[in-house]
């Protein structure tokens, strides 16, 4: 009988620490209140409250761009190199497409193998158009659709804390990325 009530304070015990710790306080301005559904390139829904406890790497694109979104992905790719190996339950590096009509997940996957960006800290997001709005705010990235395919757009890269706070952000192309990659090493404590 007092091995079974043991038992249960234990297991009671567990219980309310996995739920003190689901409602820790999120900082107010933490992307972690994003609260909207996200389609990976597998075709599996995702929040980015999932993501809570990774230092996050964010680019938006669109994958029928030939100017802009190509360099941004390979700089991700650069930053990615520069980092090194690290546990991937540790970073995310998320690209999120401004063109959910078109960047379908099959889309998305196709444009990750290409750029051989494989490893399961990648991802490619899509959302709806309104939710894509509203995180594109968040995250200070301005764009608009120029035509039925093309957008003009901000070229940002920004890097969030674990706890889903914007710890560093770079604007434009061809901007040395030694500091990014400092950056996410902070965050990572390497």
């Amino acid at each position: 009988m007092t091995t079974m009530k043991n038992l249960m304070y234990f297991l009671l015990a567990l219980t309310m620490m996995s739920c003190n710790k689901k409602n820790e306080e999120i900082s107010p301005d933490s992307i972690y209140h994003v609260n909207s559904q996200w389609e990976q390139q597998e075709g599996k829904e995702i929040t980015f409250s999932d993501l809570k406890g990774k230092v996050l790497v964010t680019a938006m694109i669109f994958t029928s761009c030939t100017t802009a979104c190509p360099r941004l992905t390979s700089e991700m790719k650069n930053i990615s190199k520069k980092v090194g190996e690290v546990n991937s339950d540790d970073i995310r590096y998320v690209l999120i497409t401004i063109d959910p009509d078109n960047d379908t997940p099959e889309v998305m996957k196709k444009y990750l193998t290409n750029y051989k960006l494989n490893g399961s800290e990648w991802l490619f997001l899509r959302g709806n158009d309104e939710d894509v709005r509203t995180l594109a705010n968040v995250m200070a990235v301005k764009y608009k659709q120029i035509s039925p395919v093309e957008f003009s757009h901000s070229n940002i890269i920004s890097v969030y804390s674990k706890d889903g706070t914007l710890a560093f952000q770079k604007e434009g192309l061809n901007v040395e990325i030694d500091e990014t990659v400092d950056a996410i090493k902070k965050q990572l404590k390497l």
